[in-house]
């Protein structure tokens, strides 16, 4: 399956997805005027993935006082999701079973599992996408691997940079 890699500064892609708490949640269409930072995580059996979650959740109150809504998605079914909400006590949403083809159009790299002690299904690899409240992607960060990830707080202190001095979107010029 090919991917085609979102560009700064477009509209990000409506995916709606189910949540660990209940009911779905569409990425991209919030409906308010907040922004949003939405998180790819390669699932539950991912270490890094799981103390990324955790800078996260020690980040919400803040990222939430900025006026910045969080969401983290995987690939993982509602079991493996409902744990990792669970086991690290994260008070965001937290979205599951996004598909092979939406992971295509979010632009994010897709792995195999390396045996099926890892995992049982393709699962993508990381990505945060920073959405302002008319949906334009502000910040784009995806990596192939788990070891490549922005720092929490850098991302929160250059939101902060951004709508406080009307910063632009960066990266649009096409080659």
């Amino acid at each position: 399956m090919t991917s085609t890699k979102l560009a700064a500064g477009q509209q990000f892609p409506k995916i709606t997805v189910p949540l660990v708490s209940g009911g779905t949640a569409t990425l991209g269409a919030d409906g308010t005027d907040q922004w949003q930072l939405v998180i790819i995580y390669r699932g539950k059996h991912c270490p890094i993935c799981m103390r990324y979650l955790g800078q996260l959740e020690s980040l919400k109150a803040d990222f939430e006082a900025a006026g910045v809504a969080v969401t983290a998605v995987s690939g993982d079914g509602a079991e493996k999701a409902k744990a990792v909400a669970a086991e690290h006590n994260l008070t965001f949403p937290v979205g599951y079973n996004l598909t092979i083809p939406q992971m295509a159009e979010l632009g994010l790299y897709v792995s195999d599992p390396r045996s099926p002690k890892e995992t049982d299904q393709p699962f993508p690899e990381p990505g945060l996408f920073v959405l302002r409240p008319d949906n334009a992607i502000q910040i784009i960060d995806i990596s192939n691997a788990p070891f490549a990830r922005p720092d929490l707080s850098s991302i929160l202190r250059g939101i902060k940079f951004i709508r406080e001095n009307d910063y632009p979107v960066r990266g649009t010029h096409s080659v």
